[in-house]
């Protein structure tokens, strides 16, 4: 209907298609109409009154798709004829089916930076917010038109990678085991007996200077750790259904980093401050940024340098995302400060997205003292509270329980950290993320799950035959029709939180549609079986934009 409109009024205006595009609205009010067009952006080239304009054009636009087009004020107002927005939409939906919403608005290359879970590690459950995000915008832009690249930038290497070898070797060399929680324990133990004893500081930072200078015998237990780590996390992304085209390392950018440091002290952009390389960004509000240490260890100031140049050289690619954590702010500002300083052309081609952190109601996690969340630990709890609430509603056998409990955990973390602001701190409540109704995951799996079933009861299909809505068949109608508009919304906001918002009014908008209005039998059966079958589908792409699979049963 938008294209409706854009289509006549860029006949009779001179403006271009893009131009009307952006100026058209949707009335907060319904009875100003559906969509409106103000007139303030014509006063100056036609030199009238913007409302005298609105007048003009509202009595030369007809189109039997719209029930009146009227002026009222600056503003021309257009209300849809119901019956045929609803035969174009259903019928184009059939036609899309997973590719309804999709367009060509963006054809940039661009490298979306997320995850970052690092070697020697735990992979918490903060980590799930970031992976989730960082996917979840990548299909977005993959889904407008895009060429997007996938990468994780991990920690291999630096001081926390120095305390887990220490502590290894000393303390744990004969107890190697494969698992996220026994990675996690190391760190953490490191970092309580460094704490009784800081003397043994020394140690580790012998350790880190050697690992940089590629000591053999370090470098084998690096190397065989690392792996384990790295091994680690791949059944993770696995569950969360993500996955990276391309893996960097800090250790691929250690030496760059140091080379771009002594370059950039020699361009007096750069300076050695008490033994250590700095840059000074005070004047710009952005402190000191320091990319050496005084004995010579790159920092991972230094190696982020290095990555940038690195992503653009070889990768060839328009723009770089970064899906960095909140309190990475101020690293990330003075990173795209610094690479203009060094007039890298692209510097200004680079994009930071926050990722605020996630708590639980009793407070914040931490990796260095252990009061951290795992994954693993994580998934578990969760899915033995759904195969808990699948039992109460179904009988099934234990191995397919188990994999829709999978699926629901699933849905209820991704959901429940997607629909938030990514500003915003999310405190993760279990028991309120895994209602089956409500503003959860769950609630949108059973909804889908529930058309699905509809439409398996149904026999076939008959002609589409469209007439006499009743207002919550419009409603929902209006709302299949709007998702395209949704998804450019997110795309330009680079926001996840608009489909899963837009997600659960449709969800809400056909529970209503269901619970008052009779498919199966009815008169109307051939329309509303269409629309049972387009609203899952419209759900089902909504979901996968947010990276979760649909469950055909719940």
């Amino acid at each position: 209907m938008k294209d409706i409109i854009i289509n006549s009024l860029s006949k009779i205006v001179n403006l271009n298609k893009q131009e009307i595009s952006n100026l058209i609205e949707t009335p907060k009010d319904s009875a100003l109409g559906d969509l409106a067009f103000p007139c303030f952006a014509l006063a100056k080239q036609l030199k009238k009154n913007p409302t005298e304009i609105a007048q003009e054009l509202a009595s030369k636009i007809k189109s039997p798709d719209f029930e009146k087009i009227t002026a009222v004020g600056p503003y021309i107002n257009f209300f849809i004829n119901r019956d045929s927005l609803a035969a174009q939409t259903l019928k184009e939906i059939e036609k899309q089916k997973d590719k309804y919403g999709s367009s060509n608005q963006g054809k940039e290359k661009i490298m979306i930076e997320f995850s970052q879970a690092n070697t020697h590690k735990a992979f918490h459950v903060g980590h799930v917010r970031g992976t989730s995000l960082g996917e979840s915008i990548s299909r977005i832009l993959e889904f407008t038109g895009n060429k997007v690249t996938r990468a994780n930038y991990q920690g291999d290497t630096g001081m926390h990678v120095a305390k887990w070898i220490w502590c290894f070797s000393k303390y744990h060399k004969k107890e190697i085991k494969k698992d996220e929680s026994w990675i996690a324990g190391i760190y953490v133990d490191a970092v309580k007996r460094l704490a009784e004893n800081p003397d043994l500081q020394e140690e580790v930072d012998e350790i880190n200077r050697n690992l940089e200078s590629k000591n053999k015998s370090l470098n084998e237990t690096w190397e065989k750790t690392r792996k384990l780590s790295l091994d680690s996390l791949e059944p993770i992304y696995k569950d969360l259904d993500t996955r990276f085209d391309i893996y960097f390392f800090e250790s691929e950018v250690e030496k760059r980093g140091k080379e771009i440091s002594e370059e950039l002290v020699n361009k007096k952009i750069a300076e050695i401050s008490e033994g250590a390389t700095i840059i000074n960004l005070e004047k710009y509000n952005l402190g000191v940024w320091v990319l050496l240490r005084k004995d010579g260890t790159v920092l991972y100031s230094a190696k982020d340098l290095a990555l940038s140049e690195k992503k653009f050289k070889e990768f060839k690619i328009d723009k770089a995302i970064y899906v960095v954590g909140s309190e990475q702010r101020l690293h990330l500002q003075q990173l795209f400060k610094t690479l203009e300083l060094m007039n890298f052309k692209q510097a200004k081609n680079c994009a930071y997205i926050p990722v605020s952190e996630v708590r639980f109601p009793w407070g914040k996690m931490s990796s260095r003292t252990g009061e951290n969340i795992l994954y693993s630990n994580f998934r578990q709890e969760l899915i033995d509270y759904a195969v808990e609430e699948i039992k109460k509603r179904h009988k099934i056998n234990e191995k397919e329980a188990q994999a829709r409990a999978l699926a629901i955990a699933i849905a209820s973390m991704k959901y429940s950290m997607l629909k938030q602001d990514v500003n915003k701190i999310f405190v993760f409540d279990k028991e309120e993320a895994l209602r089956f109704e409500g503003d959860t995951g769950p609630y949108l799996l059973y909804t889908y799950a529930r058309a699905k079933s509809i439409l398996r009861k149904a026999k076939a299909r008959g002609k589409l035959k469209i007439s006499n809505l009743n207002e919550q068949e419009k409603q929902l109608i209006l709302q299949l029709s709007q998702f395209p508009e949704i998804v450019l919304h997110a795309y330009k906001n680079l926001s996840p939180n608009i489909i899963a918002n837009y997600a659960l009014q449709l969800a809400q908008s056909f529970n209503e549609f269901y619970h008052s209005n009779k498919v199966i039998g009815s008169e109307q059966e051939s329309s509303r079986l269409a629309l049972v079958s387009s609203t899952s589908q419209v759900l089902k792409n909504a979901l996968s934009l947010l990276g979760i699979q649909v469950l055909e049963k719940m």
